[in-house]
């Protein structure tokens, strides 16, 4: 580095790859600034530069001195040692600015001698004060990962009947008849731990797993024009459940708010949606997926007039940038419940390929990873909409210019018109219930309950728990 690069680089002041020292003496507060930038992404240390950016220097003997602390500091004083990089840059008249490079760490968690983890904080340091942090920074070195927490659900909290369809429909099996034999089982999967579910566990097949986890949830809102509006919406509902009821309800959700396009097609068939479904699949499932479970927080949908934003708790870990998953690479932060996923428990079609085929099919798609805030956000835009009616512009996957919002008299299958028959002399009806009724399985009646939501001949008023079924539209013919 010339005297001209350092003097460039000072210009730039202080931020959490960039700090400066007039002079070190204590050997352990040199030791909290390794550790602190090892735990991050790495920088720099000026020393004999002061806080405000001027620089000072050091003598020769201080050069020696200070040497020799860094060479302390890092071997002795921080656990595990790390090897500093040491430039020494000439400012003329025997003065120097030492230059100590600090690599991004590879065996994170790093902490000082006395046992405090630190962190950047911007231009100065933290320690790590909670678990909640102290866990993410484990995931983030693959050390430990969210889904195999144990929580307080036992397995008596298990979905018996969503279990047992799963192991009928991917393994061929019968679910045990025994207690003991159902815990041995679902050991062996690495969904319980000590007789507890993990939250893998919990989240798949958990019969409520909001009542151990409220906050693991999708709340989604659609509003009128293209801003919260926090007393005006047109649409609202919360969704509960394992991770696949959580995915059919959000999915609902959006596309009962998506504007209908004939594209040529007769008025008595069923309009596609503006923006083709399988986006909201891949990008759906990304957030249940690779959303941070670390964070108390729930995933966000909001639909406006012009966008349709869908927010996960948790940035991009690691080195992972948008640009690298828009080119198919990926994290693991949940491995178990990606590989109970891929089982076809949601329509997971491989790892690192969902965002990349959600712009294959549709190229108005805006990725952005918070740092600050915390969350990874996909932002779908809309098509505009013309005073007569015609949706402007064609994105990839885009069925072309037609009227938007025609009438729809699709055919339903039997079965769908049993349900609805049901429906109207129970309002009330659970999937279960219809299941048992029918002799479905449970996954069965939530598919064909979905595309008469789809369809906009039912809708859900009110909450999963204590909200009804409504017949919106009847439809003739059978499929």
């Amino acid at each position: 580095m010339t005297k001209k690069e350092l003097q460039q680089l000072i210009t730039q002041g202080e931020d959490s790859h960039l700090q400066f020292k007039a002079d070190i003496r204590n050997v352990d507060s040199l030791a909290a600034e390794m550790v602190a930038f090892s735990n991050g992404e790495g920088g720099r240390l000026l020393i004999g530069v002061t806080d405000d950016g001027r620089v000072c220097g050091c003598s020769p003997d201080d050069v020696g001195r200070i040497n020799q602390l860094i060479s302390n500091a890092a071997s002795q004083h921080v656990r595990s040692p790390i090897s500093p990089l040491t430039e020494n840059i000439s400012l003329g008249k025997g003065l120097v600015v030492i230059v100590v490079t600090l690599a991004k760490g590879l065996d994170k968690p790093y902490f000082d001698r006395k046992g405090i983890i630190w962190l950047k904080s911007g231009a100065d340091k933290r320690r790590v004060n909670s678990k909640e942090e102290l866990r993410r920074l484990f995931q983030e070195v693959d050390l430990l990962h969210a889904d195999e927490v144990p929580t307080r659900a036992t397995v008596k909290s298990l979905d018996a009947i969503r279990f047992r369809d799963f192991l009928r429909d991917v393994y061929q099996t019968e679910l045990p008849t025994r207690a003991k034999q159902i815990e041995v089982l679902l050991e062996s999967m690495n969904l319980v731990q000590a007789g507890q579910l993990n939250l893998a566990g919990l989240l798949l097949f958990g019969e409520r797993p909001q009542f151990i986890k409220p906050a693991f949830m999708i709340k989604a809102a659609s509003f009128p024009g293209s801003n919260v509006a926090v007393d005006k919406y047109l649409d609202s509902e919360d969704f509960e459940g394992p991770l696949p009821s959580q995915f059919e309800g959000a999915m609902g959700f959006i596309m009962r708010n998506l504007r209908k396009v004939q594209a040529g097609r007769g008025v008595n068939t069923l309009g596609e949606p503006e923006i083709p479904r399988i986006v909201f699949e891949e990008l759906l499932v990304n957030a249940l997926v690779h959303r941070d479970y670390f964070i108390s927080a729930s995933i966000r949908i909001l639909v406006f007039s012009d966008r349709i934003e869908i927010i996960s708790p948790g940035h991009l870990p690691n080195s992972l940038t948008i640009e690298k998953i828009k080119a198919g690479n990926s994290n693991i932060r949940n491995p178990i419940l990606a590989s109970f996923v891929a089982k076809g428990l949601l329509p997971y079609r491989g790892l690192g390929t969902g965002i990349r085929r959600a712009f294959e099919d549709w190229d108005q798609i805006e990725l952005e990873s918070n740092l600050e805030a915390c969350t990874f956000k996909a932002t779908i835009q809309r098509l505009k909409v013309h005073k007569a009616g015609l949706i402007e512009g064609k994105p990839t996957g885009f069925l072309g210019n037609a009227p938007i919002n025609a009438p729809i008299n699709a055919p339903i299958n039997d079965l769908q018109k049993q349900m609805l028959s049901m429906i109207q002399d129970n309002p009330t009806v659970s999937y279960d219930e219809m299941a048992t009724h029918f002799q479905k399985d449970r996954t069965t009646i939530m598919r064909n309950m979905r595309k008469l939501r789809d369809m906009e001949i039912i809708s859900r008023i009110g909450s999963r728990k204590t909200g009804r079924w409504a017949i919106q539209k009847s439809s003739k013919g059978n499929e």
